[in-house]
């Protein structure tokens, strides 16, 4: 696969010209014009409807990663998963069976003892809810820093199969990492026939819905068709509703579900997300 060797160079005018370089592939994983909104009084994307917000342009290339992307890239990825766990805690909190149990813990302990202990009862429960939510995000984090994340050059690039792919914008005349995804040859038991796994697809949340996930998801997706494979794979936790839909949208299709996780068995029970399998034939 080809390797992106120069950057686009923008004009004042917002009109970008590309310095000669790059392959076929690069011209259609390169958007011209990449635009993100961002909040005036806040240094970073900002949510709030009621902040006063402008429109700013960043010119976006998606590269095979370098060695010098090792911190930005970890940093980045670390961020990308551990923002799942409040969502995670919350959607826990809100399955029927614990709203009941919440509230027979509280009533429970209020007959016996007042309020102190219902509210203790309560935030015991809660907060080991919230532990567990924390050690499935936070303890896949310190499992893959601790291997292919590592050394990445080692884990994606070694094998000529592998991929592992980084989008960088200039932002303020610097350039920012925004975005990864992996891929890993592997072959499928019985049929021998060879597949991509797709991993690490982050994307920074001062990037979110704007198209930055489906061109690193299609990226991917055509690096596994450069390299002949019959399908491409993948695994996501249903709480991660958005990249969900953007797998759909693309064409993956759900295969089974599991509980197996980096955790204890019982933590990734307790938090009730399940992990999809998803593939798209090729």
């Amino acid at each position: 696969m080809a390797i992106a060797r120069s950057l686009l160079i923008a004009t004042k005018n917002g009109k970008g010209e590309k310095k000669s370089g790059h392959t076929d592939w690069e011209q259609e994983h390169i958007p011209s014009i990449f635009k993100v909104t961002t909040c005036k009084r806040h240094s970073s994307v900002c949510q709030k409807e009621r902040c006063e917000k402008v429109r700013i342009k960043m010119h976006l290339v998606i590269r095979r990663f370098r060695p010098s992307d090792g911190d930005a890239v970890r940093a980045l990825f670390r961020d990308g998963i551990q923002e799942h766990i409040n969502p995670s805690f919350t959607h826990a909190v809100r399955q029927p069976l614990y709203v009941g149990l919440t509230l027979l813990l509280c009533v429970g302990g209020y007959l016996l003892a007042g309020r102190l202990l219902a509210a203790c009862c309560a935030g015991a429960w809660l907060g080991l809810l919230y532990c567990c939510c924390y050690e499935l995000y936070a303890g896949f984090v310190r499992e893959r820093l601790r291997t292919d994340m590592r050394d990445i050059q080692r884990s994606y690039l070694s094998d000529p199969d592998n991929s592992f792919l980084v989008a960088e914008a200039e932002v303020e005349g610097r350039p920012r990492c925004v975005g990864m995804v992996a891929v890993e040859g592997k072959t499928e038991a019985g049929s021998g026939r060879r597949y991509g796994e797709l991993f690490r697809m982050i994307v920074s949340s001062a990037c979110r819905r704007s198209g930055l996930g489906t061109r690193l998801a299609q990226a991917a997706v055509d690096f596994c068709r450069e390299r002949g494979f019959s399908k491409v794979v993948l695994e996501t936790s249903s709480t991660q509703r958005a990249a969900v839909a953007l797998y759909r949208k693309m064409g993956f299709t759900l295969t089974h579900t599991h509980t197996i996780t980096e955790a204890p068995q019982w933590v990734t029970r307790l938090t009730r997300v399940t992990i999809l399998r998803m593939e798209k034939s090729l």
